[in-house]
C-alpha cells in the first residue's frame, strides 16, 4: 500500500473514534487468545437490558490474506475475506452472512499517492453500488461518495468531505445526507502518544434546524490509564476510566448522564478485555 490521502470513510474520523470509541452502557466480556498456528480466537459476551448475547470468532492471516469468521448466538455465521495486493496498490474484501444469502459484498479499494478510489457492490438480485474517492495528500484530502440503487435507478446517498491533516491535529467538514446535513469537527493531540487530546463537532441538519455541538477530551493519567469526557448541548454528559490491567487486556467502565434529567438513573457500563 501507498501512503497517500487515504480512504473517504477516514475523512473525521479520528474526532469521531475520540467522541465515540469505548463509551458503553452494557456490560460487555471477551477474551482472545491466538495458538502457534496464527489464529487469534475470541469469545465476546454482551447483555442489553434483559437480553444476553455473544458470539465466537476466529482470525487467520496467511501471507496476503486474512480470514475473519464470527458466529454468534442466533446462528449467523459472518464471514469476512480480505485480500491485500492482489493488483498493486489494492485491498479487496469479500463478506457475507450465512443464512442470508443476499447480505454479501464485494469492496475494493485502490490506494495511490495522490488518490484513492473505493467500489463495493452488493452481491443480490438488485444490487447497491457504492462509489468513493479522495484526492489530495496525506495533510489534505478532498473528498465524495455517491451510493446508487438498481432496482430503482436512483442515486441513494451522496456526500462530500474535506480534511486538513497535521502531526498534532485533524479538522474536517463533512457535507452529507444529500446535502441536509454538515459536521465539522476539530481534535488536537497534547502528545507524543496521542492519548492525551481535545476534540469539538458542531452538526447542523437543515431540515429540522437541530444543531448540536459537543465537546469532549482524553487524559493520560499515565502509560496504563486513559480517562476520557464528553457534553453536548442536549445536556448529555459522558465519562469513561479506561485501565490496563496487564498487557493488551483493558478494563473500561462508562456512564452516562443526562444533566437536564437529574432524576432519572444514569446509565452504567462495563467492559472487560482480556488478552493472555
Amino acid at each position: 500500500m501507498t501512503s497517500g490521502p487515504g480512504l473517504f470513510s477516514d475523512i473525521g474520523k479520528k474526532a469521531k473514534d475520540l467522541l465515540t470509541k469505548d463509551y458503553i452502557s452494557d456490560p460487555k466480556f471477551s477474551v482472545s487468545t491466538s495458538s502457534v498456528t496464527g489464529v487469534t480466537l475470541t469469545s465476546t459476551a454482551t447483555k442489553r437490558g434483559g437480553l444476553s448475547s455473544g458470539d465466537v470468532g476466529a482470525v487467520y492471516k496467511y501471507k496476503n490474506t486474512l480470514i475473519d469468521v464470527k458466529l454468534d448466538t442466533e446462528s449467523n455465521i459472518a464471514t469476512t475475506l480480505t485480500f491485500t495486493d492482489i493488483v498493486p496498490s489494492t485491498k479487496t474484501i469479500a463478506s457475507f452472512k450465512l443464512p442470508d444469502l443476499k447480505s454479501g459484498k464485494v469492496e475494493v479499494q485502490y490506494f495511490h499517492y495522490h488518490a484513492s478510489l473505493t467500489s463495493a457492490v452488493a452481491l443480490s438480485e438488485t444490487p447497491t453500488i457504492d462509489v468513493s474517492a479522495t484526492i489530495g495528500t496525506p495533510t489534505f484530502v478532498i473528498g465524495a461518495e455517491a451510493g446508487y440503487e438498481t432496482s430503482s435507478g436512483k442515486i441513494t446517498k451522496y456526500t462530500a468531505g474535506i480534511s486538513i491533516n497535521k502531526p498534532d491535529s485533524c479538522a474536517s467538514i463533512v457535507l452529507g445526507d444529500k446535502g441536509d446535513s454538515i459536521r465539522a469537527s476539530y481534535i488536537h493531540h497534547l502528545d507524543v502518544s496521542k492519548k492525551s487530546g481535545a476534540v469539538g463537532e458542531i452538526s447542523r441538519r437543515f431540515s429540522t434546524n437541530e444543531n448540536t455541538f459537543t465537546v469532549g477530551g482524553s487524559y493520560a493519567v499515565d502509560s496504563l490509564t486513559v480517562v476520557k469526557a464528553k457534553l453536548n448541548n442536549h445536556g448529555k454528559l459522558s465519562a469513561l476510566l479506561q485501565h490496563e490491567i496487564i498487557p493488551k487486556s483493558l478494563v473500561t467502565m462508562s456512564s452516562e448522564l443526562d444533566t437536564r434529567a437529574l432524576d432519572r438513573t444514569p446509565k452504567f457500563g462495563l467492559a472487560l478485555a482480556l488478552k493472555p
